[in-house]
């Protein structure tokens, strides 16, 4: 048996002719950028994530990027974020022009640390940017405790948690904006690249929607240094489709890592926890092992795709060599031990049953 880790165009299958024929459609009506069916996209993500703006852009990096030029903080502002995210969210605070405080995560859920924030702030710190990794949302809680005692703004990357939700509230409606990636690959994923910034603060949100098209409040009219960062209408019409099935997507995706949780039985690696409070969209399912190449090469010889999310951190890679001496022993553990086994809606129950019984083999 062959099993990919992950093949977009097995979990676009199900969209095929309908995503042709939307595809038809926008080409026929001639309007391409910021139309009819990227607006009905933010109404409709905005009603999905319980808040009362969104605003589509090009990528996830441009989103963080946007709500970072839009919160407006004084040059060489600190903003604290996770040590183990991806390396955009560093990259947002870096071209934003402020300065990523890395904080070391929790070694049980892999998401930044709330008993660690309070360590590094000082009178530079302006905000903290959580990544709600994996699917699962950070400790929203714990760090809007520590961001009200100090007075700072808290922001989310949730590009790996469209339906994800943290104490009954939706990623995305949990601080003071979010982006969100519809990378391919995401639960909600685009055929392209494609982004949204969803926020409450009718300030931001003023702001946002200027900065995101070139800094302009309406046609000439510029109020702000802007970007070209704009979601077209077919990816739009894209998203629009696909959003309608996300719920049931990611109950598919629950199912599965349920089955992971419960049937895997080996020693040798480590499973995802869980708790009350998160309610998971499993993007990606995250073991550990002491053994990974070994354990990774031991699945292939057997037909499983594997990955790794990520092999290297941030501050060991040559983009902050600045940084490349820095100690971050739980960053550099879990980058050394994570990897991920398949999770998506295109297994079937005899995939999901063969990935089982091969792991509890190793």
């Amino acid at each position: 048996m062959q099993i990919p880790f992950l093949s977009l165009k097995s979990i676009n299958k199900p969209f095929e002719v309908e995503i042709k024929n939307l595809v038809n459609e926008v080409v026929e009506k001639g309007w391409y950028i910021l139309g009819d069916k990227g607006k009905e996209f933010e109404q409709n993500f905005a009603n999905f994530c319980g808040v009362k703006h969104c605003f589509g852009v090009a990528n996830g990096l441009d989103a963080l990027i946007i709500i970072l030029k839009a919160s407006n903080f004084p040059p060489s502002s600190e903003i604290i974020v996770a040590a183990n995210t991806y390396i955009a969210t560093i990259l947002a605070i870096k071209q934003a022009g402020y300065i990523p405080v890395l904080v070391e995560p929790s070694l049980e859920t892999y998401l930044i640390d709330a008993a660690n924030i309070e360590k590094v702030i000082n009178s530079n710190t302006k905000a903290i940017l959580v990544t709600h990794l994996y699917g699962k949302c950070c400790d929203m809680n714990s760090i809007s405790q520590v961001a009200q005692k100090y007075n700072l703004h808290v922001f989310e990357d949730a590009a790996q948690a469209h339906g994800a939700r943290y104490d009954g509230k939706m990623a995305g409606n949990l601080s003071d904006a979010a982006g969100f990636s519809f990378y391919p690959s995401k639960n909600l994923g685009a055929l392209g690249d494609a982004g949204a910034i969803t926020t409450n603060n009718d300030e931001l949100a003023e702001k946002i929607l200027a900065l995101r098209n070139y800094g302009s409040s309406k046609k000439y009219v510029f109020d702000y240094q802007g970007v070209n960062s704009r979601l077209d209408e077919i990816q739009a019409a894209i998203l629009n489709l696909k959003l309608l099935r996300l719920n049931f997507d990611n109950n598919y995706r629950r199912q599965i890592a349920s089955i992971y949780l419960n049937q895997i039985k080996n020693e040798k690696v480590i499973l995802p926890t869980i708790d009350t409070v998160n309610d998971d969209v499993w993007h990606l399912f995250i073991l550990r092992t002491q053994h990974r190449d070994d354990f990774m090469e031991f699945l292939s010889s057997r037909g499983i795709g594997t990955d790794i999310h990520y092999p290297i951190p941030p501050h060991k890679q040559k983009a902050f060599v600045e940084w490349n001496d820095k100690s971050l022993p739980i960053t550099e553990k879990i980058h050394q031990e994570v990897v991920s086994i398949p999770l998506n809606i295109a297994l079937t129950e005899n995939e999901i049953n063969y990935i089982v019984e091969t792991i509890n083999s190793y």
